[in-house]
């Protein structure tokens, strides 16, 4: 005698439920796993469970090309269906437009978690070891930027000292009363003859009494 129907309903059980949960995804990674490798698909799973933890499976390193493939395809499916009726083609769009950026602003979201070291429990080994390398090369960018930096900045102290050595050595002349740093007013003025006794008024060339 064959086995009965068995009727699905919610595990009212939180320890059972669980287990089930869990024994359950696990077999559903798998069965992603063999279709994509028996049916060369790629495949996208994703699972949130009751507490909110995120469980997935993506037969590409970055799971983010085949969501964006999906949302590539649900956009043309949703623009030919709106073609139909012109009235409620820009309130779909809009509402596709949403939609895709929502989800952009969660993959994003969930990205800048993974590069602060967070939730990182639900990532493969593949995945982790992408996004070293992705830390590695943004951690090389920052350090070649920074090094720039250092060296125009002391480039250009480099400069105001030297600017600064030489107004220095400047003032130095003309306090030593170097000749090359006379003013060529001051050395005009300097050798101008005293004035001729010939042109002094003649009550000041008598002799006083």
């Amino acid at each position: 005698m064959g086995r009965g129907r068995v009727e699905l309903k919610r595990i009212e059980n939180k320890i059972n439920r669980q287990v089930t949960f869990s024994k359950r995804r696990s077999g559903l990674q798998k069965k992603a796993h063999e279709i994509s490798v028996l049916c060369d698909a790629e495949v996208a799973l994703i699972i949130f469970s009751t507490k909110g933890k995120l469980s997935h499976y993506s037969t590409e390193p970055c799971m983010e090309r085949i969501l964006e493939r999906y949302e590539r395809y649900s956009y043309s499916e949703r623009q030919l269906a709106a073609t139909t009726d012109q009235s409620s083609n820009c309130e779909e769009n809009w509402t596709l437009e949403y939609a895709k950026l929502k989800a952009r602003m969660e993959v994003l979201q969930r990205n800048q978690k993974h590069f602060m070291g967070e939730d990182l429990e639900g990532l493969s080994l593949k995945e982790l070891q992408n996004l070293e390398h992705q830390l590695d090369s943004a951690l090389k960018h920052i350090r070649t930027r920074k090094n720039q930096l250092m060296y125009e900045s002391i480039s250009e102290l480099q400069k105001k000292d030297k600017k600064l050595q030489e107004q220095n050595n400047l003032l130095a002349k003309k306090v030593t009363g170097c000749p090359e740093a006379r003013d060529p007013h001051d050395e005009a003025t300097l050798s101008e003859p005293p004035p001729s006794s010939s042109l002094l008024p003649p009550w000041l060339l008598a002799p006083f009494e």
